[in-house]
């Protein structure tokens, strides 16, 4: 990144604007001059470029934290009280940590026990998990089983399902839905068929819908309370991060 920046901060200066201050006055021979003054400059301190490269990223970093902070303000009631998530942890915690997650994706698969460890260390985390498939029809068919356990038989039911999607190996075609829920101890039949119901497509659609709201563009997102994690990010730093929101 550092090497197409400073390339970029070079050419702009080498091609100030006639209009800048002092310049419009200049001859064409005067313009000459300076610019190859400023040159001759960046060339002998090219650390000027990286500091004013480092305080560029530094804005943009703060502008897009700003930005996350207010996307989460501007979404609260969807990210951290709809009706139709499921909710585990201490319901009562003082922090609520939100994931987007996609049973197919090796780095949600990555952080599901760092997530399961958090939560249960911790003991004043609620947790809330938004099924976000974007990683094709598999993804599409793992969440919308367990949505489908979710709306016929409860959260208890649903995190037993949740436990066995992010661990399958195996491709989930019916046969193999059909046999996880005997293995939970659910009929398969009606879970199969809940799975095509308007009322699971419509909790897919609500959470792709706000996902897109909030330029969520991959999996895991997490939002703890009010900062947003855009992918994977390991135990410790997730501790960190809650323990950061308690003191705020």
């Amino acid at each position: 990144m550092r090497l197409p920046v400073l390339a970029a901060l070079l050419t702009c200066a080498l091609a100030l604007p006639a209009t800048a201050a002092g310049l419009e006055d200049m001859t064409p021979a005067e313009r000459l001059a300076f610019r190859a003054e400023v040159k001759a400059f960046l060339l002998e301190n090219p650390e000027v470029l990286v500091e004013a490269m480092d305080v560029l990223q530094d804005r943009q970093a703060k502008a897009e934290v700003a930005n996350d902070k207010q996307l989460v303000i501007d979404h609260k009631a969807d990210l951290f009280a709809d009706k139709a998530s499921w909710v585990g942890g201490n319901p009562d915690g003082d922090i609520t940590v939100v994931e987007f997650m996609d049973y197919r994706c090796g780095y949600c698969r990555k952080a599901y026990q760092e997530v399961e460890d958090l939560v249960k260390a911790d003991g004043n985390i609620r947790l809330v998990l938004k099924e976000y498939p974007i990683l094709g029809e598999d993804s599409v068919t793992s969440a919308r089983f367990a949505i489908a356990v979710l709306q016929l038989h409860g959260n208890d039911a649903y995190k037993k399902a949740h436990d066995a999607l992010i661990t399958l190996r195996g491709t989930p075609d019916a046969e193999t839905l059909g046999r996880l829920a005997t293995d939970l101890g659910l009929e398969s039949q009606p879970v199969l068929a809940k799975m095509g119901s308007d009322e699971v497509t419509a909790v897919i659609a609500q959470n792709q819908q706000l996902g897109d709201k909030m330029a969520i563009s991959g999996t895991p997102t997490f939002v703890i309370d009010g900062q947003i994690l855009r992918g994977y990010v390991p135990l410790e730093g997730m501790q960190q991060i809650v323990a950061s929101e308690r003191k705020s």
